[in-house]
């Protein structure tokens, strides 16, 4: 009788890997035809590093390349204010008021709706 006897060898300890080997480990993973699966299996190393070293390559930091910082607030000035032409205020039949704001905005409110109220939310719509 013969027996078959798999040996499943697992490396303890902390590993060094080269930069070399870590991009050839991402391009089985996340290459044409690629499976992170079979990567791991081929270079004996965990799904958590082969996710860490793609970040860590697109971010530029596996080959030592950053990306510099894009800012994270961009410059605003404040033009002159445009006279926007008024809006179009329909009644109907059943006592509801159907505006429309130049921008393609509709509101519709009922005759018991507060007037200031109402000028409040029609000045910031019409922005």
């Amino acid at each position: 009788m013969s027996s078959r006897i798999e040996v499943v060898r697992r490396v303890s300890g902390r590993r060094r890997w080269t930069v070399e080997q870590k991009l050839a480990a991402l391009r089985d993973a996340f290459g044409p035809e690629g499976c992170v699966r079979t990567a791991c299996e081929r270079h004996e190393v965990g799904s958590g590093s082969i996710y860490t070293w793609r970040r860590q390559a697109m971010s530029g930091e596996l080959t030592g390349v950053r990306k510099p910082i894009e800012p994270a607030f961009a410059e605003v000035q404040i033009g002159e204010q445009l006279a926007l032409p008024a809006p179009t205020v329909a009644a109907r039949s059943n006592g509801v008021i159907g505006i429309e704001l130049p921008s393609g905005i509709k509101v519709s409110v009922d005759a018991t709706v507060d007037a200031d109220a109402l000028s409040r939310v029609i000045g910031v719509l019409a922005r």
